[in-house]
């Protein structure tokens, strides 16, 4: 009998197809990657099922352990708000079944490398680094913790990676914007351009990434990071830290 905790992926949702499908598309991977661990997905809007569903589900099967792992790349109002609240109350109406909330995904090396291989996807040749500046373009969040952790991995990743220079931009909520960091890169003499979205699925704010790219003539647009087997692993090594912490004790339950 596996007595792994069940791995419950919490995506946000989206009312584009791309983003469930995406989604999909990674859990999949992960399977692959881990052959016997039971991976379900929950949306906390606009798909199906949601995460409370999916929770009062795994426990009429008798499931008692779950790793709930938000897919988010910075701890701002959904993993600090909104996702623990739902869980706490399936915590209350679903007393034989343990939850656990993961860490989110970033900060992370994992998540980086990711980017770079969808740069290079894209057409990013190796020599390219020296001459060309990155906009690391995000979602963008009113949270001013996540906006300073963007920030901070655009320095990181010039400083070890040897980009020409990594800015970070936003699609939404703070500023700079992607076309602005575009331009502004262009304004500093940066011969060569690279958008990197640090999203994870297709949608609305992708798409203004996308669209402030086109806008301000970046010369490279990567894609979506998606299923990406960095992104697969990386999800693990999550779920694998709050299993163990859930081993030795040192990881508490969700309650009311």
């Amino acid at each position: 009998m596996d007595t792994r905790p069940t791995l419950l992926v919490i995506a946000h949702g989206s009312r584009d197809p791309r983003h469930a499908a995406t989604v999909s598309a990674l859990c999949a991977r992960v399977r692959a990657l881990r052959p016997g661990l039971r991976v379900e997905v929950g949306h906390l809007d606009f798909n199906a099922p949601r995460v409370p569903r999916v929770l009062e589900r795994l426990a009429a099967e008798g499931v008692r352990d779950v790793v709930a792992l938000p897919l988010l790349l910075t701890r701002a109002f959904h993993a600090k708000s909104d996702i623990p609240a739902v869980l706490r109350e399936a915590a209350v109406r679903l007393p034989l079944l343990t939850i656990r909330q993961a860490d989110v995904l970033g900060p992370s090396s994992l998540l980086t490398a990711a980017l770079e291989r969808r740069l290079e996807e894209a057409g990013l040749r190796p020599g390219d680094r020296r001459s060309t500046g990155v906009v690391l373009a995000s979602a963008g969040s009113s949270d001013p913790e996540a906006s300073a952790v963007i920030a901070e991995i655009a320095r990181e990743w010039w400083r070890t990676a040897g980009w020409c220079a990594v800015r970070p931009a936003f699609a939404s909520a703070s500023l700079p914007r992607t076309a602005d960091a575009v331009r502004a890169l262009r304004a500093e003499g940066v011969r060569r351009v690279a958008v990197a979205p640090y999203v994870i699925a297709p949608g609305f704010l992708p798409d203004r990434i996308a669209a402030g790219a086109r806008e301000a003539r970046a010369d490279l647009l990567a894609p979506v990071l998606g299923p990406a087997p960095e992104l697969a692993r990386l999800l693990l090594r999550r779920y694998d830290g709050a299993a163990l912490a859930h081993a030795r004790g040192d990881l508490a339950a969700l309650s009311a």
